[in-house]
């Protein structure tokens, strides 16, 4: 039997979810010509473990356990390039996407209407009645404005994460891709030249089965890493770009502390500045953990007391380089701003490679 279609299914302590989607899929699709990749990010409640359980009952189900990384676009990736199907399509393992659009979106492709079919909770005839989370359906409608925008896409959905497309175009836009963030869907219209052909089918957009949902806050920053990508990653990485920005806000709230303590604390100027230095590099680890290394994210006090530490001392080597390089040029004759700027890009890209690597580094 052909092999036709793989779905893979990205996941994060999904373990009581996976069983019941493969029933669901094999009543949609039949007994044969598909297979399911979970591609597992090291699950803390054993859902490869058991992913592994299933797929020695049933050779249809295939397991990848990523160690040491995580997020549904690389996780995404890694499944379209792992499989030897014709076609691929990406689905949340949480009920949410219902398998019974698989069937449909297939037999477009194979039929060559489209170069891509997305599901899409906002197409006519689709429904988010079950959802019954208003706060993040108008957070989508506002991303999808800015997403058509972007790609360019007639798309009432470009922010879904259910979609299917035929493999080698999957693989050929690999290399192209950020890997960063949730919305890979958007990466993939933007990459694409020429613009893939699309064809939408209405959704009836589900309550997730079982456990937590994975979008916290710090998805919107994860559509703020996605425009960066679009924007800055031929030039900068992204992940830079984020780790700026982060630094950024820490300077805003460095002043702020320094502001309050100076007219209402104290006077003395070094316990201000020293004070809102670290109030400042507390908020930026912080910042960085939650969402520029959220894949990378340390938790639990021991964890989190190591990298606040580790981050600090990256901070005050960073810190010595922005001076030396700035004292150096200014001394040397460069405008005063001009070297003041070249210290902080110095000491930021220091931070950055130092931090990535010691604090938020697996090595």
């Amino acid at each position: 039997m052909t092999l036709d279609l793989a779905i893979v299914l990205p996941t994060l302590n999904e373990r009581d979810n996976i069983a019941p989607l493969v029933e669901r899929i094999a009543d949609a699709l039949g007994p044969e010509g598909w297979e399911v990749l979970v591609v597992d990010d090291d699950s803390g409640d054993g859902t490869a473990d058991e992913a592994r359980a299933l797929a020695r009952r049933d050779r249809r189900v295939r397991v990848i356990q990523r160690i040491g990384r995580r997020g549904l676009a690389s996780a995404a990736i890694e499944g379209f390039c792992a499989t030897s199907a014709s076609f691929v399509a990406l689905m949340d393992a949480d009920h949410q996407h219902d398998p019974a659009l698989l069937p449909a979106m297939l037999a477009a492709l194979q039929a060559g209407e489209a170069d891509i079919c997305v599901a899409s909770r906002f197409a006519p005839g689709a429904s988010t009645a079950d959802w019954a989370a208003p706060e993040r359906e108008r957070l989508s409608g506002f991303a999808n404005a800015i997403a058509r925008r972007l790609t360019g896409a007639e798309l009432s959905d470009p922010m879904s994460g259910y979609f299917m497309l035929r493999a080698d175009t999957a693989r050929a836009l690999a290399p192209r891709l950020s890997g960063i963030g949730f919305k890979i869907l958007l990466d993939l219209l933007a990459s694409a030249d020429p613009p893939l052909r699309i064809k939408e089918l209405p959704m009836n957009f589900a309550r997730r089965r079982e456990g937590a949902s994975k979008l916290d806050r710090a998805v919107a920053f994860d559509f703020l890493a996605g425009l960066y990508e679009r924007i800055f990653g031929r030039v900068i990485p992204t992940r830079f770009a984020l780790f700026g920005t982060v630094g950024a806000a820490g300077v805003l709230v460095h002043y702020a502390v320094l502001g309050v303590l100076l007219t209402g604390v104290t006077a003395t100027f070094w316990k201000a500045q020293l004070t809102a230095v670290l109030v400042a590099m507390s908020f930026n680890f912080w910042l960085n953990n939650w969402l520029t290394y959220a894949d990378r994210r340390l938790t639990g006090a021991g964890a989190l007391a190591l990298g606040w530490i580790g981050f600090c001392a990256t901070c005050a080597v960073g810190g010595f380089a922005n001076v030396a390089v700035a004292t150096l040029l200014e001394g040397e004759g460069l405008f005063w701003p001009l070297a003041a700027l070249a210290g902080i890009l110095v000491g930021s890209v220091w931070n950055y490679a130092l931090s990535s690597r010691f604090v938020w580094g697996r090595f």
